[in-house]
């Protein structure tokens, strides 16, 4: 039964956390908010700028895609509302925030 250790034993078997230890936690978390930042943050920020860059420079005859996967050319924009003319005959109004991307002109004839 030598797996059994009493307890003095593994009490002083332990190695004591001095300030040692406390430096390399300090560095460890330091690098990981970096990490977080680089990977997480910053290209989500870049991400959301562009977005609205986009939004914020859609005009009368832009060719654009929803999130949706919905086409169309903006025929009218406002504040906060786009429409769209998906066809002819048919015009949708979207809100603003749900145009993914916009297409290059004449996209939406070779469809």
């Amino acid at each position: 039964m030598s797996f059994l250790i009493p307890a003095a034993y593994a009490d002083a078997a332990a190695p004591a956390a001095g300030p040692a230890g406390t430096g390399f936690e300090w560095i460890f978390l330091v690098g990981f908010v970096v990490i977080f930042y680089l990977m997480i943050w910053r290209p989500q920020a870049k991400r959301a700028k562009e977005h609205k860059n986009l939004l914020g420079s859609l005009q009368k005859g832009d060719e654009v895609v929803t999130t949706g996967g919905i086409a169309g050319k903006v025929s009218k924009v406002s504040d906060d509302f786009v429409v769209l003319e998906v066809s002819n005959t048919v015009e949708l109004k979207i809100q603003k925030g749900a145009i993914a991307a916009t297409l290059p002109k004449g996209t939406l004839k070779a469809i």
